[in-house]
């Protein structure tokens, strides 16, 4: 309940009980993206799943386990926007496996690309808003993962379209062990979160560690 008042809140999309909100959902087949989908499908809130292939080595993994999530939990077919092109000349950890998966994960410009594709997205298919799946701020390890860099990102993505697109992020008072215990009270399992792409955790990239939080 709490994720849909703020979801709700962040958009103010609400008139005579209705919600008048619809976001593409940024998603990976991960963990944290998942869980907007089914807060969304709970709440009957209309959502576009959409996955971006930047380059990233765990590419093909994360869209295969996307769908077949997707399908098990019966939320909207994803689609998918092959932007490849990027990770073989913006390089990083994610996208080169000559880099260190973790000491050089990060990818420049990564979130804003992924906000403005979304929002592109969102205003072919006639949605308000973008969500994607950061969390409490004290877990960011970059720029593109802070308040500073949302709003501002929200604000020239607005005025690049010409109408306000607002950039949701539903999980921003979240650590991963309240993303991990509320998956888990919705029974959402299956899901992907590992920068290789290797059908067998890494656990050490940035996304597996973040499951180390015990």
């Amino acid at each position: 309940m709490c994720f849909v008042i703020a979801l709700l809140n962040l958009v103010g999309l609400i008139l005579d009980g209705r919600c008048l909100m619809s976001f593409v959902n940024l998603v990976s087949g991960g963990l944290d993206s998942t869980l907007v989908g089914v807060m969304a499908k709970e709440s009957q809130i209309d959502h576009f799943p959409l996955f971006i292939d930047y380059g990233q080595r765990a590419a093909v993994k994360e869209w295969a386990t996307c769908q077949i999530v997707h399908r098990q939990l019966g939320l909207p077919e994803p689609t998918r926007m092959d932007l490849s092109g990027f990770g073989r000349l913006i390089t990083s950890g994610l996208t080169c496996e000559s880099l260190d998966i973790k000491d050089d994960a990060f990818t420049p410009g990564r979130n804003l690309m992924f906000l403005l594709m979304g929002s592109s997205y969102a205003y072919q298919v006639g949605a308000n808003s973008v969500a994607i799946g950061l969390l409490a701020e004290q877990f960011s390890l970059f720029p593109d993962q802070r308040f500073p860099f949302i709003g501002q990102a929200e604000q020239a993505i607005s005025e690049a379209m010409g109408r306000s697109i607002k950039v949701l992020t539903p999980l921003i008072d979240f650590g991963k062990a309240d993303v991990v215990q509320l998956a888990t009270e919705k029974g959402i399992s299956g899901t992907y979160s590992c920068h290789t792409g290797e059908t067998q955790p890494c656990g050490c990239c940035i996304a597996c560690l973040e499951f180390k939080f015990n």
